[in-house]
């Protein structure tokens, strides 16, 4: 089974939901994520998976330097205005820019994040959906 590395900058959003999401389509598939400076889950990511059916509560920010090369096939970037983190093992590259959902915009709303966090969800889904059709995956 091929096994999935997601990367983004702080592994708070996009690269979490891209985990979580992987992990329900791809059952059996050694999913990860990390990214270059790991912060914290984002509680918006978490809320945003749990409304699909998946338990993210206790996926937490890991650095991209704790993953081990050997145990990746595939990296999927999913930085979009910032600069995504090196990986450097062999492993096969590609690069989904999606907006980072996150913002300390004081003019948004927490119902503003969950729409965005939603757009960010969905997106990486679709990709995620193309993918393992392009491959026969199965999930």
């Amino acid at each position: 089974m091929p096994s999935l590395l997601f990367l983004c900058v702080a592994n708070s959003a996009r690269s979490q939901m891209g985990e979580g999401l992987a992990r329900q389509l791809f059952p059996g598939f050694l999913i990860q994520s990390a990214g270059s400076r790991p912060s914290r889950v984002n509680p918006y990511a978490v809320e945003a998976l749990h409304e699909l059916g998946i338990d993210a509560s206790s996926h937490r920010s890991k650095a991209v330097s704790d993953i081990d090369s050997a145990t990746v096939d595939l990296v999927i970037t999913l930085c979009a205005e910032e600069v995504c983190p090196a990986f450097l093992g062999q492993a096969e590259r590609l690069h989904w820019p999606v907006p980072d959902p996150a913002s300390d915009d004081p003019a948004l709303s927490p119902e503003d994040l969950r729409v965005r966090f939603r757009a960010a969800r969905d997106e990486i889904r679709r990709h995620l959906e193309a993918l393992g059709g392009q491959r026969g995956w199965p999930g």
